[in-house]
C-alpha cells in the first residue's frame, strides 16, 4: 500500500472565509501514484473546518450569515465562557464543529471520484494568521 502525506498552508485575510482548495488536493493525489484508495483532507486548527460543497458565490455568502446567525462573533467574555481565558474566538470553535473537521474522498482511478458539483474547501473562523490543512493519500 502506498501512503502520500503533505501539509497544506494557508492565512485567510478576513476573519472568516472559504478557500477552494481542490486543485492542491488534487495535485497531491497525482503526486501520490496511488491509482484506487482514499484521500483524507483534515483541518489541523479547532478553529478551521474542510467541507465538500458546491463552489458557488451566492451559498458562501449564506454560510457566512448563517454561521454568524448561530455563533455571533462576540470577544467579549459575556457570551462564550471560553473567551474567559483572554481568547476573544469562543464563535470560531462553534462554527467549526458545525462545518466539520475533514472530508475523505474515494481515489478511483487516479482522481478524486466526486459528485456532481462537489468540491473541497478550507473553512476559516479566526482568520489572518497561518494554518495547516493535511492531506493524506493511502491506496495502491
Amino acid at each position: 500500500m502506498k501512503s502520500h502525506t503533505t501539509y497544506l498552508s494557508f492565512t485567510v485575510p478576513a476573519r472568516m472565509g472559504f478557500v477552494n482548495i481542490t486543485p492542491d488536493v488534487e495535485a497531491e493525489v497525482s503526486k501520490s501514484g496511488v491509482r484506487e484508495g482514499l484521500c483524507l483532507v483534515n483541518a489541523m486548527h479547532i478553529t478551521a473546518s474542510v467541507f465538500i460543497n458546491d463552489d458557488e458565490p451566492g451559498l458562501h455568502d449564506d454560510y457566512k450569515r448563517w454561521l454568524e446567525e448561530l455563533a455571533p462573533f462576540d470577544p467579549s467574555p459575556e457570551r462564550y465562557a471560553h473567551n474567559r481565558t483572554g481568547e476573544d474566538n469562543g464563535d470560531a470553535h462553534h462554527k467549526r464543529q458545525i462545518m466539520g473537521r475533514e472530508v475523505v474522498v474515494a481515489v478511483t482511478r487516479g482522481k478524486l471520484d466526486f459528485g456532481p458539483w462537489e468540491q473541497i474547501f478550507y473553512g476559516e473562523f479566526d482568520g489572518k494568521r497561518p494554518k495547516r490543512v493535511l492531506v493524506k493519500i493511502l491506496g495502491e
